[in-house]
């Protein structure tokens, strides 16, 4: 309940009312929390809540404020120093296009907060971290971004070298020496979400069918990881299995880029690491919770505009809840199948995000389910073997064509299945919108079912699923 009053206390505080509760009883109110955290229940209750209101409607207004900065800067010329977030490609008319972030306006010596879409002119490549000034017109951004430019002119101010991005950039280079394209760059989608580089065509055919998701860096990539490490040391040390497991999210981290969808996926994973470690089970929805609070503390600007924000949430309520739920009615048999599993976890998030969806978008697939059980089973195997393809590239590139047959033949099935699904006529479907009253209406019958549910499963003791399991 205190992360439920923090987030809609910051949601609320984008309204701009001013709202700015003084320090001195936001912190009395934390206090009061603290000291009643083992009184009645109903006490504690209101005072994490309102400590929650309190906390998030001050960080919430802070943050308003620095927004401000932005307005004067609307619809006129800028000149601002800015840092590449990542490798930039060419796009539309030939401008090199990339994120940019750590935005700071000389004119008013300000540090801008959020991070803006720039394209323009002016330099043949640029890398992740480079500092540049940008000269261009400004416009409002949309979603995450706080501003768009294009046709701007970049000047190089200064290459900031990185070892992370030159092992990143080798690794690309030796997956595409091992594997032709396409198949190099949805390799590259598939194990760290680069999708600047796939084609138009197959990224189109990905939307149309559902499958966006395999190449967007997420929990999934990283639970992957995880597991196969906590089966790895599991059962020979268990603080030897954590600091493999750590490592690796870690690693995985520096050479994806610290992007929003992977540090929310960081962040759910190393909760659910740390409270494993200690042999403890956290609450999925409390997990979740938590990891929302904790995104939205640090950059309230995801709350207020990101879609990608709120589609992660829900994914991961859908898989996290839903589809736990959904499968404990089934009988053990099924319970316990991959392609059972898969698809109840695609389903579960197909129903939690699909609301939204149409809301924002107003599209959707109608072969989204079949697509996710003919291909996301398939995906783990794909990363293994691309890694392999990758490293054999970096290592070994006189033989890597001939050893990365493997990976070369399952990359190849994936986007065949996609390209297959996608001719269907009339698969996917657009124009079709909800109304924000028909979306809240939708996420009340998913609460309400959800509700049933969990209330039916509560009522089987761990005693009489213990009976199930051995009686099957």
């Amino acid at each position: 309940m205190f992360c439920l009053s923090f987030l809609v206390a910051v949601g609320v505080a984008r309204l701009g009312w001013g709202l700015r509760p003084p320090p001195f009883l936001t912190g009395l109110i934390g206090i009061a929390a603290a000291l009643t955290a083992w009184r009645a229940p109903v006490a504690r209750l209101v005072a994490a809540v309102l400590f929650g209101a309190l906390l998030g409607t001050w960080r919430g207004d802070v943050y308003v404020q620095k927004l401000t900065a932005y307005e004067p800067l609307y619809g006129t010329k800028v000149s601002l120093e800015i840092t590449a977030n990542e490798d930039a490609v060419y796009g539309k008319k030939s401008q090199i296009t990339f994120v940019a972030v750590d935005i700071f306006d000389p004119q008013s010596g300000q540090k801008l907060p959020g991070k803006l879409s720039v394209s323009g002119f002016g330099m043949n490549s640029i890398f992740q971290g480079d500092r540049l000034q940008l000269e261009g017109k400004l416009a409002r951004g949309l979603g995450g971004y706080q501003g768009f430019v294009s046709y701007g002119q970049f000047t190089l101010l200064y290459h900031k070298p990185s070892w992370i991005a030159d092992v990143r950039r080798r690794f690309a280079a030796g997956m595409q020496t091992a594997l032709p394209e396409p198949l190099a760059s949805f390799a590259m989608g598939l194990l760290i979400g680069q999708r600047a580089t796939l084609p138009p065509e197959i990224k189109q055919d990905l939307l149309m069918v559902g499958l966006t998701h395999v190449i967007a860096v997420s929990g999934y990539n990283l639970t992957i990881m995880l597991q196969a490490s906590r089966k790895l040391l599991a059962d020979k040390s268990k603080r030897l299995s954590f600091a493999l497991s750590f490592s690796l999210m870690a690693l995985f981290v520096l050479l994806a880029g610290l992007s929003a969808s992977i540090f929310r996926a960081a962040i759910v994973s190393g909760l659910s690491m740390v409270t494993q470690f200690y042999g403890r089970s956290m609450r999925p929805e409390l997990l979740i919770s938590m990891a929302a609070t904790i995104t939205v503390w640090i950059n309230p600007l995801y709350i207020w505009g990101d879609p990608s924000w709120y589609l992660s949430f829900l994914a991961f309520y859908g898989v996290m809840v839903v589809g736990p739920l959904l499968q404990a009615r089934l009988p053990t048999r099924l319970e316990n199948s991959v392609i059972v599993g898969v698809f109840l976890e695609s389903l579960s998030a197909e129903i939690m995000t699909l609301p939204f969806v149409l809301a924002m978008f107003g599209q959707m697939s109608l072969v989204n389910l079949p697509a996710n059980v003919l291909v996301v089973a398939l995906v783990p195997l794909a990363m293994l073997l691309s890694t392999i393809a990758g490293l054999l590239g970096m290592f070994a590139p006189t033989i890597a064509g001939w050893l990365s047959w493997p990976a070369a033949w399952l990359l190849t099935y994936m986007l065949d299945v996609a390209r297959l699904l996608a001719s269907i006529p009339g698969i996917f479907r657009q124009n079709v919108w909800l109304s924000p009253p028909q979306m809240w209406g939708a996420y009340g019958l998913i609460g309400c079912m959800t509700w049933l549910l969990n209330r039916k499963s509560a009522k089987i003791t761990p005693y009489e699923r213990t009976q199930q399991m051995v009686n099957h």
